[in-house]
């Protein structure tokens, strides 16, 4: 197969470069759509070879190679996990793209597959695959390397040994390559005889979601997107808002990576219904960003759903929203609601109304604000909503009007049934999140807001359980942990000559574990100073067990210094044991009883009785 760059410049398929063929550096691409304009993925053969294929509750399971292409004259082979229905005709077809420093997935393809897909998990990363035999073949990029070895690639326009350009040119970075492998596996799918080669869905997770959007941006034969944590736009681009932080500089004219390879130069491309599955606190799927990227899809049919507190996962009823919604496009038999209306009325208390869709039954409706600049940083506030008619409406207090105000909603609806989600358990509802809106202190003090919050030294009293909090590994009786970012909000902003009070009552003896985390994802205010850490004997029994805690009482873990004051205190967290990455343990790793019951987290000056 042939195409041509810039019209002018004869190249084989990936760039092969032969004698007198070679681009010139006034053929770099200056736009996407000169950077794929001529590449056809369908056009030279696939080659596929299938290593090894097995059989398992009515499943049909495949591991298999793939020829991706030819690049600086070697050939470059990828390889997947494919699986479908056995005995099944004319199916839906899904690619799934792994995130970072991970692999293929063979869970993926069982779980789509037993809900009626066919599925395709390509191994870009190069890991060995999961249960390779000795001598089996894996991913092999040949003379360059879009892999986690190269790293840099992935920020890099410039030339050199691993890159496909002599000059300065988005061909030379990661991203377009890896691009390369996920519209092959389009081809691969599409040529399957089991599969509706109209119907194709791609989605991912992290940097993973990161490619769902170059492939949905680059590939009309995919009829849906589901990327998560990833694929959202402005990564060069400073927040007005919070100037301060840095941004990425790539490896290269700022201007060209924007203009080739920034995600917000893709989103005006994709025609495929798109779902957003997110963290409000993530560090790689910035939500505030993923909002102004998916406001430049042109169609209407893009939907968010942003898992509260958490960073790089979801709870179930957020995790489901994937499946429903290439069930939707894909099967028909599923139907989203519309994005919840919503409304940001700025009077002297702040107001947030949302208006959900009434088409399914809603069991709940979670209004959440924040005064943070810091999408990863910031804590997300539930305020408390009323019914009003068909709306839910909550005040907004704040604590200062020089500081912005950011609101959006979750709306929880009910399934008609339970739906099983990946590594969780059945889920009887699904979330989906309304716009982000903003209000800048400027426009606050112009429409006559005032602060009418207060500080306070309660921080929780747990009677709405752990709602202002994250957990992990909950299901585990011994890896339990509870984080909340509340004391970074400044209402709950711990001050000097204070302690850290609670208590606490547990069946059986134990070790609880404290950790107080700083400067977390705010590098611009101090060098992140990781976990301070401090444990705490707890009696056991019926009793309540009360706490007081000295910021001098938590050890870093890293120099051995005594934490100073809450000053830049961002996280706090309750965990049954902590272990550093060398092999010392805090506490046990066998917490004995039932989990812990927390009341009256607070503040208490030094000079005060607990």
């Amino acid at each position: 197969m042939k195409i041509y760059l810039s019209g002018r410049v004869l190249a084989l398929f990936c760039l092969v470069f032969t004698a007198g063929f070679a681009p010139a550096e006034e053929d770099a691409p200056e736009s996407v759509q000169a950077l794929w304009a001529e590449l056809d993925p369908a056009a030279e053969p696939l080659d596929v070879r299938v290593v090894r294929q097995w059989e398992e509750d009515g499943l049909v399971l495949r591991y298999v190679t793939f020829h991706i292409g030819t690049f600086k004259t070697r050939a470059a082979r990828i390889a997947a996990f494919y699986g479908f229905p056995r005995d099944a005709e004319r199916l839906p077809a899904l690619l799934h793209l792994h995130g970072g420093g991970q692999r293929a997935f063979l869970h993926e393809v069982r779980y789509y597959a037993r809900r009626g897909y066919a599925c395709l998990s390509i191994n870009w990363g190069g890991r060995e695959m999961e249960g390779a035999m000795q001598g089996e073949p894996n991913t092999d990029w040949g003379a360059v390397d879009p892999t986690q070895k190269n790293v840099p690639g992935y920020s890099n326009l410039l030339p050199g040994e691993k890159y496909l350009d002599a000059f300065q040119s988005p061909r030379n970075n990661n991203w377009y390559l890896l691009t390369i492998a996920g519209r092959r596996g389009l081809t691969f799918l599409e040529r399957q005889r089991e599969v509706d080669r109209e119907r194709l869905g791609v989605y991912g997770h992290s940097m993973g979601g990161n490619l769902t959007v170059y492939v949905a941006g680059t590939d009309d034969r995919v009829k849906v997107a589901a990327p998560s944590v990833g694929g959202q736009g402005f990564r060069t681009m400073s927040w007005k808002l919070l100037p301060e932080k840095r941004r990425q500089v790539p490896n290269g004219d700022v201007e060209l990576f924007r203009a080739t390879l920034g995600f917000q130069s893709y989103a005006p491309r994709i025609k495929a219904p798109l779902l957003w599955l997110g963290s409000t606190n993530d560090f790689h799927g910035i939500m505030d960003d993923t909002y102004r990227t998916g406001a430049l899809i042109p169609h209407k049919a893009v939907r968010y759903s942003f898992a509260p507190h958490l960073n790089h996962r979801f709870t179930p009823e957020f995790s489901v929203t994937r499946p429903l919604w290439l069930d939707q496009h894909l099967r028909r038999g599923f139907r989203f609601p519309r994005v919840p209306a919503t409304r940001l009325v700025l009077d002297t208390v702040p107001k947030f109304i949302v208006t959900p869709e009434s088409s399914r039954p809603v069991a709940k409706v979670d209004i959440m604000y924040s005064v943070d600049p810091d999408p990863p940083a910031r804590f997300w506030r539930t305020a408390m909503a009323s019914r009003e008619g068909e709306s839910w409406v909550a005040e907004l207090p704040i604590f200062s009007i020089k500081q912005p105000l950011f609101a959006f909603a979750n709306v929880h609806y009910k399934l008609e049934q339970p739906v099983e989600v990946p590594f969780a358990r059945p889920t009887s509802t699904f979330a989906i999140s309304s716009m982000l809106k903003v209000a800048s202190p400027g426009e606050l003090k112009k429409r006559g807001v005032q602060a009418t919050d207060e500080p306070s030294r309660l921080i929780d009293d747990f009677s709405r359980g752990f709602q202002d909090w994250y957990r992990l590994s909950f299901d585990n009786p011994h890896h339990w942990q509870f984080w909340t970012r509340k004391i970074t909000d400044p209402k709950w902003r711990g001050g000097d000559g204070e302690s850290l009070v609670f208590e606490v009552r547990t069946e059986r003896p134990n070790q609880l574990i404290v950790v107080i985390t700083e400067n977390f994802f705010r590098g611009y205010r101090g060098r992140r100073r990781g976990d301070s850490v401090t444990v705490v004997k707890l009696p056991g029994g019926d009793d309540w067990h009360t706490v007081r805690l000295a910021p001098s009482d938590f050890i870093h873990q890293e120099t051995g210094k005594r934490l100073e004051s809450w000053k830049v205190a961002d996280l706090l967290g309750f965990r049954a044991y902590y272990g550093d990455r060398g092999d010392r343990v805090l506490g046990s790793t066998r917490w004995a009883g039932g989990r812990p019951v927390f009341r009256s987290l607070r503040w208490v000056k030094s000079d005060e009785d607990g």
